[in-house]
Parts: C-alpha cells; structure tokens; sequence
C-alpha cells in the first residue's frame, strides 16, 4: 500500500489517505476486492517503510470518481510533469499534450481503518528492502502482495521484528469467534467488548462521553484532535476494557505508546524520557500531574506500563 503525495493519482484527483490510521481506493484500482479485516498490512510512500498494522474494518460506499483521460487514446494512465513541457504525458500510448479529457465515472469506494494496532517503522526499510519482500518483484500496483515471511526477515536484520509480533497476535485474534461479552457501565449503558474487528469506533465514543474533550496529558482539545489510546497493548490483548484507555491527543498517543512518555504509579506524575528534552512542548510536561482524575484500574494498566518502559532504565 502507498500513501503520501508520491501516490500515483495521475488520472484522478486523489484519495483521502490517513496512512497511520486509514487508506482509500476504489473498484477501479487494481486489487480493491482482495483486502479484507483482518490482513496485515505494511504502508510505504515509495520511498521508505512507514509503518505496519492490521486492517480492522472496511467502509465501502457507492459514488463518483472524476478521472482524467489522454485525448489521443482515452486512457486514464497519464502523469503531470513539473518541468517538462507539455505538462502532461500518456504512459500508455506516449502522446504529450497540455490539458486532459475530464470524465465522471460511477465507483464503489473503500477505506481501510488500522489505526488500532498501527506500529510505526518510518525508515527501518528502503525502498530497495521493501520491494524486495514484495510477491512479484515486477508489481507496481499501489497495493500488492507482500511476502510477510520475507519482511518479517529484514526487519530481523535491522533489530526490528518485535515490531512484528504484537501483528502476528491480532492477526490470530482476528480470525476468531466474535464472542461479545457485555460490560455495564455506570451511566446506564452496555459496551461491547469485541475481538480485533471492530470496537475502536464504540471504545472511542465511550472514553470521550466518560472523560470529555481533554488529552489526559496536556489538557482541553478539540475531540478531532483526540484518541482513543489504550494503557495496554490492545494488540496483544485484543479487548476493549471498559476502564483500559485515556484520550489521547495524537502525538502524545504516540509517545505513550513506544514509552517516551509514561506516568509514574506511586505519584501520578508524567515522566519524559531524556530524548524529548530538547522539545520544550513535551519537556515542560515533565514531574506534571494528569488532567484527570484516574479510576483504580487505569492506575494499574498505568502501573504495568511504568513497568515494561522504564524498569530497563530505573
């Protein structure tokens, strides 16, 4: 899968891509019916390794796509150029040419979410590297097959294939039973607590009606800037807990997550590791109280995270 603005999109206007959370295509892309909840995936953009996860659910809905066509043949594989004039040149049949033929096509489109399991890997692979684990070493679709026993390898060689194992987990975890069993919850109402495929949505809306538009670390935020983020690895586990998560604010999800940010059991007290001193915005956080007051279970999913991140440097 390819996302960033390296994405070929020559005959169309774009996709919506989120590539650490979700990605877009639609039934004209080569490959859309062959990804389904629960496959692991590795995103890139053409040049590097960003990541890797596991689809956790597809949307699909009927629409329309404007696509760009070569006015000598009519194909829609056409690229536009930077410094080259004419602007536009035709990959199928060469013809060079100033403006494209418009046309509005009626699709089905897709988006992919991830973001649940979503382990980031920004550079560990090269393009070279990438290609290499790829099925067929002649693809050039956006999305093709990858040789999971293969990139599994070369992340190996890079110290980097316990990344692959919280992916192998949800892996398992999704092909499953969807057994459901329910939670009841103070104010009246009854959480799910679902496998891998689905749930995210509904532990989100849950944390955000339980705690408000507040990252549990820096305080007030608009909830769009918001995550649900777990205080254990979801990955692994494969459960929503009712009392297992904070909202979040992107990046410091992210930081939680790999343990540059943690919080100290004994006096609730946000800890930095020393890599982010030199960032006043995360550094000023330091020996700081959470924004919330915490339930005695969050306290111990916080207290088993202080153990895994910071008893190697305690």
């Amino acid at each position: 899968m390819v996302a960033g603005e390296s994405r070929g999109h020559g005959g169309n206007e774009g996709y919506d891509d989120q590539y650490d959370a979700y990605y877009s295509w639609d039934d004209k892309v080569p490959n859309h019916k062959n990804l389904n909840v629960g496959d692991p995936v590795a995103v890139w953009d053409k040049t590097q390794l960003l990541g890797v996860s596991v689809i956790e659910e597809i949307e699909t809905w009927a629409g329309w796509k404007l696509q760009n066509r070569c006015p000598a043949c009519m194909k829609t594989r056409i690229s536009e150029r930077t410094r080259v004039l004419p602007r536009w040149k035709c990959a199928k049949c060469k013809h060079e040419f100033t403006e494209p033929v418009a046309t509005v096509a009626e699709v089905t489109h897709y988006r992919a979410r991830y973001d649940a399991a979503w382990t980031s890997l920004e550079g560990v692979l090269d393009r070279d590297e990438l290609q290499n684990a790829q099925r067929n070493d002649h693809d050039i679709n956006a999305m093709r097959p990858l040789d999971w026993v293969a990139l599994s390898r070369a992340l190996g060689a890079k110290r980097a294939q316990v990344a692959m194992n919280p992916i192998a987990a949800r892996v398992d975890l999704a092909h499953m039973p969807m057994g459901r069993p329910g939670v009841e919850i103070p104010q009246g109402f009854e959480v799910s607590l679902v496998r891998v495929r689905r749930g995210q949505q509904q532990f989100r809306d849950h944390l955000l009606a339980a705690q408000g538009a507040i990252c549990a670390f820096t305080g007030a935020a608009p909830s769009r800037a918001l995550e649900a983020g777990h205080l254990y690895s979801y990955a692994e586990v494969g459960t929503h807990y009712e009392h297992g998560g904070l909202m979040l604010r992107r990046d410091i999800h992210r930081l939680f997550d790999d343990g540059s940010l943690a919080v100290e059991p004994a006096r609730l007290r946000i800890d930095v590791a020393d890599e982010l001193s030199p960032y006043p915005q995360y550094a000023r956080l330091h020996g700081e109280r959470l924004q919330l007051t915490l339930r005695d279970e969050q306290v111990g999913w916080l207290a088993e995270h202080w153990g895994e991140h910071r008893s190697r440097t305690a």
